[in-house]
């Protein structure tokens, strides 16, 4: 049997991340999370339009040296497809930002053995990060932020 340079290790069980490639993916996406996050209030909400989906972004704790937020995708293409969730944590001494859960599951490991029993990929976390990124870009660059005018308190 040919090893393939690999050692005695099982093809797809051992998998290590880069972590310098993580690390900047984490900088960055704290960076544009900044740029979208309504304000550092409890509670706070910002809703963002992309085509007809509908994208929201809520605080849901703030610390000395974290925010956490929920950004949850609200489909606008069918009543079959559901919503989609994020739990992202930025952590502001460091400056990096990370999804550490999703879609109400558990919380993300850095890495899984696989195969495994809940079809994770080997690399989820990076994977959700990317995911993270892709789509922080796309509110940045493309959404819109509905106005909401108040015109009995003179805005307008």
């Amino acid at each position: 049997m040919h090893d393939y340079g690999l050692k005695g290790k099982v093809p797809g069980r051992n998998y290590v991340q880069s972590l310098p490639k993580y690390i900047t993916l984490c900088e960055r996406n704290y960076l544009r999370a900044l740029k979208v996050i309504p304000n550092e209030e409890v509670g706070a909400q910002c809703q963002i339009k992309i085509g007809s989906m509908d994208f929201y972004i809520i605080v849901d704790s703030v610390a000395k040296y974290t925010t956490d937020i929920t950004i949850r995708q609200k489909h606008g293409l069918s009543s079959h497809i559901g919503e989609f969730e994020l739990a992202v944590r930025l952590y502001h001494d460091a400056q990096v930002a990370e999804v550490v859960q999703h879609n109400y599951h558990q919380k993300v490991k850095p890495s899984y053995r696989y195969p495994n029993p809940n079809m994770h990929h080997k690399d989820e976390k990076y994977q959700l990060n990317a995911f993270l990124a892709d789509w922080l870009i796309a509110c940045v660059e493309n959404g819109r932020v509905p106005l909401n005018w108040d015109v009995n308190n003179g805005l307008v």
